[in-house]
């Protein structure tokens, strides 16, 4: 191929490329309160290496807002996950998460060990079930969102008083695992002590 033809197909490039709409999120300097509807704060001692995920995405320029949106979750896993490898040991945790309505194409993907990823997304799920879809919920994460410049509101109310018979009955519900601050754990659903039952 002729120097001229290698110049005229890069110049073709740079053009599709920044022909490309691209998204753009509020930083977190940006956010006012009419920007989301609630807030969770998101535990960064429990889920360090979600939590380190999530902070180095926003500060990457991903959204700290997330418009929960579950019809399209599959969806967007899909397309964020799509030409990521998987890696033995490790899940691919993405941010924003399918849930949301940020997430899919483009969304920051990195390699978290099971216990702390899959502990993450209980905790956040078992957060969010009562909010429903179009609900803007702004993640406060040490560091990045500050919670002193936010204003903190309260999730909507829910049913403390849940009993499962056994590990089976909390699958079968959508609640595995289940997290000792979570509606309906027990010591006898949570063998090793860990604080993480039904695994």
């Amino acid at each position: 191929m002729s120097h001229y033809k290698i110049i005229i197909s890069l110049v073709m490039v740079t053009l599709l490329s920044s022909c490309t709409p691209q998204t753009k999120y509020l930083t977190t300097k940006e956010i006012s309160s009419s920007d989301y509807d609630y807030t969770i704060e998101f535990p960064v001692s429990r889920y360090p290496e979600t939590a380190d995920h999530i902070k180095k995405a926003i500060e990457a320029g991903e959204s700290a807002i997330c418009t929960i949106d579950r019809n399209g979750a599959e969806e967007n896993r899909d397309q964020s996950l799509q030409g990521i490898p998987t890696k033995k040991g490790y899940d691919r945790d993405e941010w924003p998460m399918a849930m949301c309505a940020e997430g899919g194409q483009g969304a920051d993907i990195q390699y978290v060990t099971p216990k702390d990823n899959r502990g993450a997304g209980s905790w956040v799920g078992n957060k969010l079930e009562n909010y429903p879809n179009g609900t803007r919920v702004l993640f406060i994460v040490d560091g990045v969102t500050n919670k002193n410049k936010v204003e903190i509101t309260e999730k909507p109310e829910q049913n403390d008083n849940i009993i499962y018979k056994n590990c089976t009955d909390v699958r079968n519900r959508g609640k595995s695992p289940l997290l000792e601050d979570q509606s309906g754990y027990s010591l006898k659903l949570d063998k090793d002590g860990d604080g993480i039952a039904c695994e």
